[in-house]
């Protein structure tokens, strides 16, 4: 059987006090029916599919199948077999928990009850992740119960294993054929030798899962006489005695899952300790710390299959960061599958995670915290398909031209040495890298070396490992065809971002036909020789766009420029979106960065830090833009094949003055001598808006003002520090 490709929405829904988080809701997933089409159109093979407990029975009351029911009509429809999810991170409903005596009892009856609706579904997976979940809700109290004691970890996984072994029981006397795939997270945990007792019990612990489902917890198991010695041992003989091995091994893999503990405190940040009760230690991704890195996906899989002799399956893979980033974790585990595949080991499937992304995972799920976009981005209107979708296409070979392969070609953040964020500790075992250089890929060309925004777009590819070319006006010139024509010849590149242009507001106003040359026809010859080779073409546009007739705008608002520079950039708009070819047109405002100079908030920083006096319009609102958010959102469109016309920006409209304030507040400067100054003071020649906000109808892809301000802020003090 060739490996088969499965998908799966995060749907955790757990408990941090007396509020349950629902992933489903958070992503707006509940609400969408149509996202089973979308889910069909990938042709997956599998789709863990939730059914929850808390979701479906959340009193006492009648199950309530009105979600589920028309979803998986769709999926039989589709022939995508559901693999049943029944608790996901959860502790059950508000009358249960993991610490409930009749916690497994319950989840056998609720399984009962959905295998009587769905007799028909053969995959299983009554509980995700039970060691996962056991340590975050009673071993480090931050999911509910909020236990913070090892019996109490113990018991809430001996109360899951229960559950399962009770489900499936009974989920058999509806469909004796039904197969249970037992999911749970799987790394390996190095150590210093000072910590190598805690290392040997972690890596140990992290079977337990399975070793309890196949019943092999018994004397002579590493862990046997650790739970005896909490009480526990009549409750492992139960377990021993009935088993309940899974029918596939679901590893969920990370690239956080690898650990590694050091007893070096003073090495690594405050949020790093640890402790065991007896020594503290820090407790970090492996892959930030040990050169060579550790085996990782490859590493779990052999692991697994060595021990137990089961098939596996890869039931999460998901990478919270950037696009290119994204695509090569999915692409990275479904090679390597292959590649167990072709050493003996029977690996069955690779698993899409977090379709429509997940809500609050840097808060692990205790806050509302940051979105994070998965195979559809699902901030705007509808969801958005984002690249790896295109990528799940080429993984089936229905894709023709490996595009999102070609464009994000490179290696990942985790195979490279700025990985290394606390130093290098040696590791004995070696670790794959890539040999690809620029040399090896295909370039970002992009314009504009001069320019704050192009040595910025540039800086975040060098970042992200995407090959590029930076032009300045020697190398490519707007206004010369041939040359135009020559340098994209040489460059050879796969996309073009065009950041060069007039940016001068007011001299635009004596200087026209210098700012439409280069806003306007320039940027439309640069697109057009671009679709002539079927280039992705980037171009920047302008708030000032708009007039005064609304105090904020949407993509489809028409367009009604009050000066010079604004009727530049609205002409290159019309001209770019009719020509043919995928064109992208971003619409940004009011600049700030504290890697350039020339802009607003870092001049007030200065002049404030100085004690002198900074003048601001407090009658003008904009959307200021954090450049370093642009440039990925940018980037990230940019390798979604996205086109037509974005606005990206914080989404908040404020005064200028407002600005200044609220800057000079997380910078901790003196807000007093923020004086307001008006248009006619400063002198101004070109009219403006008196309020312009960038609003989106397409999603609100950047982070708040807030986050762009602080993270301002702590640059900002870096550089003043240094």
């Amino acid at each position: 059987m060739e490996l088969e490709l499965w998908g799966g929405a995060e749907c955790t829904v757990n408990r941090v006090g007396d509020r349950h988080r629902d992933q489903l809701l958070a992503t707006g997933h509940d609400e969408r029916l149509s996202d089973m089409d979308l889910i069909a159109g990938l042709g997956f093979d599998a789709l863990r599919f939730p059914i929850l407990w808390e979701r479906v029975v959340p009193d006492d009351g009648a199950p309530r199948w009105d979600w589920s029911d028309p979803r998986l009509a769709r999926l039989r429809e589709a022939g995508i077999r559901p693999i049943a999810g029944l608790v996901h991170h959860g502790s059950g409903p508000a009358r249960t928990s993991l610490l409930d005596d009749g916690f497994a009892a319950g989840l056998g009856r609720y399984a009962r009850a959905v295998a009587t609706r769905y007799p028909w579904i053969e995959d299983w997976t009554p509980v995700n992740e039970p060691l996962t979940t056991a340590r975050f809700s009673a071993l480090y109290g931050i999911w509910y119960p909020h236990a913070r004691d090892e019996r109490a970890f113990w018991t809430a996984l001996l109360n899951q294993i229960d559950g399962v072994r009770l489900a499936m029981r009974a989920v058999r006397e509806v469909n004796p054929a039904a197969r249970l795939i037992q999911t749970d997270d799987l790394g390996r945990t190095y150590a210093t030798a000072a910590l190598e007792d805690q290392a040997a019990f972690d890596n140990a612990r992290r079977w337990m899962t399975w070793d309890l489902l196949c019943g092999v917890v018994v004397p002579g198991h590493d862990l046997w006489q650790r739970l005896c010695g909490v009480g526990l041992g009549e409750r492992l003989r139960v377990i021993a005695d009935d088993p309940c091995p899974p029918q596939i091994i679901g590893i969920n893999h990370y690239l956080t899952s690898d650990r590694f503990l050091d007893h070096r405190l003073q090495k690594y940040p405050m949020d790093a300790a640890g402790s065991n009760g007896l020594r503290d230690f820090a407790d970090i991704a492996a892959v930030r710390a040990l050169e060579p890195g550790p085996p990782g996906l490859g590493g779990a899989i052999s692991e697994a299959w060595a021990r137990y002799g089961i098939p596996v399956a890869v039931t999460e893979v998901h990478n919270g960061c950037t696009r290119e980033e994204q695509a090569r974790w999915l692409s990275e585990a479904w090679d390597t599958a292959l590649a167990a595949r072709a050493a003996g080991v029977e690996v069955c499937a690779v698993t899409c995670w977090a379709l429509f992304g997940n809500r609050g995972w840097n808060t692990l799920l205790t806050g509302d915290g940051h979105y994070e976009p998965g195979v559809f981005d699902a901030r705007g209107a509808e969801p958005r398909a984002t690249a790896l979708a295109g990528m799940i296409a080429e993984l089936r070979g229905s894709a023709g031209e490996a595009r999102v392969r070609t464009q994000t070609h490179g290696a990942g953040w985790w195979r490279r040495p700025g990985r290394l964020s606390h130093g290098a500790t040696a590791r004995v075992a070696g670790l794959h890298r890539s040999g690809l250089d620029d040399r090896d890929r295909a370039p970002i060309l992009i314009t504009g070396a001069t320019g704050t925004l192009g040595r910025a777009l540039a800086a975040a590819c060098r970042a992200r490992n995407l090959a590029v070319v930076l032009t300045d006006r020697a190398q490519l010139e707007l206004g010369n065809a041939s040359g135009l024509k020559a340098a994209l010849d040489k460059f050879a590149p796969w996309a073009v971002i065009n950041a060069a242009g007039w940016v001068r507001v007011d001299d635009a106003e004596h200087e026209r036909e210098v700012c439409m040359a280069a806003n306007a026809t320039g940027a439309v010859a640069l697109a057009a020789a671009c679709a002539e080779r079927g280039l992705p073409c980037v171009q920047f546009s302008s708030d000032l766009v708009f007039g005064d007739t609304a105090s904020s705008y949407v993509e489809s608002a028409a367009v009604e420029p009050l000066n010079v520079y604004g009727r530049s950039k609205a002409a290159m708009e019309a001209e770019v979106c009719a020509l043919p070819g995928a064109h992208l047109i971003v619409r940004t405002a009011a600049f700030f960065s504290p890697f350039d100079q020339a802009n607003f908030a870092f001049h007030a920083v200065r002049t404030l830090s100085r004690g002198e006096p900074f003048h601001a319009e407090p009658d003008e609102a904009v959307t200021p833009t954090y450049v370093p958010d642009l440039c990925d959102a940018v980037l990230d469109l940019l390798i979604d094949g996205e086109t037509g016309v974005w606005h990206l920006s914080s989404n908040e409209l404020l005064s200028w003055h407002a600005f200044a304030v609220r800057i000079a507040q997380a910078c901790g400067l003196n807000t007093g001598l923020i004086l307001p100054i008006t248009r006619e003071q400063q002198g101004l020649r070109a009219a403006r808006p008196r309020s312009c906000g960038l609003a989106s109808e397409r999603g609100a892809l950047l982070p708040s003002l807030q986050s762009a301000i602080d993270r301002f802020a702590q640059a900002m003090a870096h550089r003043y520090a240094a």
